[in-house]
Formats: structure tokens, sequence, C-alpha cells
């Protein structure tokens, strides 16, 4: 959506491109074309065979990006799509101009882990559908602000969480388990493209001390921390967040 200069968004775990904050995308697309893939298992793309690895899906956004005849571009990505976009960034650097990285973690030991029984919530397929998405939402938000919107947009939730397939969602598991252990080289400094870490201060899912490791790996000119925002920073903050992204796409 949008015209202009290519912005690629990729997005997270059990997330498709009809997920996106409208708010966030209007921002975004004010002043680029923003390209809002699904990944392999969601969506309109198929699960494929084999497993899914974060190496894998990396490598579909570069022949996406070939496909589409796009050499170089600012890529965002948020949780699981923040493992995606910086393994992009690792394995094509020519071709991220910039990259913004909002409530992910660098993988590895460097991680900094969610409480066990928070991460477990957000793995758990038990429940109706309009069960799984009360759980979801009271991950994705803080407390005071989770009842509201799961009043509003849960059954909206609960729709797109009953259209998702279990052996994707399984895929995906796997491979955020595996991004979590292993420990990967540091990219080549003349490698690292200009880089900004958003992170909401109340993430239950990928914690915020996750942005000090983000920021000394990809030696990022901006960290910003939202206070009051949950793992859905864009969701709750859509114009900032935005905002951030496009100063470092420049």
């Amino acid at each position: 959506m949008g015209e202009g200069e290519p912005l690629l968004l990729v997005n997270g775990y059990a997330a498709t491109s009809a997920d996106w904050d409208p708010g966030f995308l209007a921002a975004l697309g004010a002043s680029h074309r923003v390209i809002c893939p699904d990944n392999r298992g969601c969506g309109g793309s198929d699960l494929g065979a084999g497993e899914i690895a974060v190496d894998g899906l990396a490598a579909d956004l570069e022949a996406l990006l070939d496909a589409l005849e796009i050499a170089r571009l600012p890529v965002a990505g948020w949780s699981m799509g923040g493992f995606i976009a910086q393994r992009l960034a690792e394995r094509s650097p020519a071709r991220v101009a910039a990259l913004a990285l909002i409530d992910t973690d660098p993988g590895g030991a460097a991680a900094v882990p969610a409480d066990p029984e928070r991460w477990a919530r957000l793995l758990d397929h038990s429940g109706t559908p309009r069960e799984q998405a009360t759980r979801l939402i009271s991950l994705l938000f803080p407390p005071g602000r989770a009842a509201e919107i799961d009043r509003r947009f849960g059954a909206a939730v609960a729709a797109a969480r009953e259209a998702l397939d279990p052996a994707a969602l399984r895929a995906q598991e796997r491979a955020m388990e595996a991004w979590h252990a292993e420990d990967r080289p540091p990219p080549a400094a003349a490698g690292r493209p200009p880089t900004v870490v958003v992170h909401g201060a109340e993430d239950a899912v990928i914690p915020a001390a996750n942005t000090a490791p983000l920021a000394s790996r990809w030696a990022a000119s901006r960290v910003e921390l939202i206070g009051g925002c949950g793992h859905a920073a864009m969701a709750q903050q859509p114009d900032r967040v935005a905002a951030l992204i496009l100063g470092a796409a420049g």
C-alpha cells in the first residue's frame, strides 16, 4: 500500500499482512510504498515442505525482492519479524538501506528471555479461538489496555486465529527456538545499516532489556523505549513508531 520509495515490513509469529494496525500502515504509506508479505505458512503464503527456519524466511524475502525487482530498501521487523529482518541484513547487507527493530531480540545467548510462563502462554494452542484471542491480547498489551482491546477486537482476533494452520504455527515455534539457541557472529561493521531499536517498556513477550544487546550488535543510532506500551508497540503508538521507522529510513 502507499506510494513512494519501497519499505519492507516483516510481521511476527502467527501474524499475517492483514493484522497490521491500519493507522500504522497509513502513517508509513503516506510517504512509502509499504510491502507487507505473509511469512511462509501464514495468510496467502504456502507452508511448503520441510522445516521453517529464520534463515529460510530471510531467503524468502530475498526472492520476493528479486521478483519485485527491488535492489535496496529500508526493512522493519516486529517480534519474530525482527529476527527475519536481522537475518536478511546479515545475509544481504547491500539490500538493507536501513533497519528498524520493533519489540524483538538479537537471538542466541545475548537475548534476554521472557518469563517462561508468559512464553508458554504465547505458544498455547488450547481452548477455543475466542479464548486464544483473549490470552494473546493479554500478552500483547499492558493490563490497563488489554481488557478494552479484547472487548473491541477480540472477535476479529479469534477469527484470524481460527484461520491459522497449526502446522505452520508449530514450525514457526521451532524456528524461534532455533533462533534463541544459535549464536551468530556479529555483522561486519561495514555491513551494518542505519538502525533504530524500538521497544514497548512493558513488553511481556520479549523483554525491553533486549534493547541493549540489539543496540550493541547493530550499532543503533537510536533506541526508543516507549512507556506504557506492551509487545505490540506499533498498535498502541502507531504514529510514533512509524515516525521512528521513517527517521531511520531517511
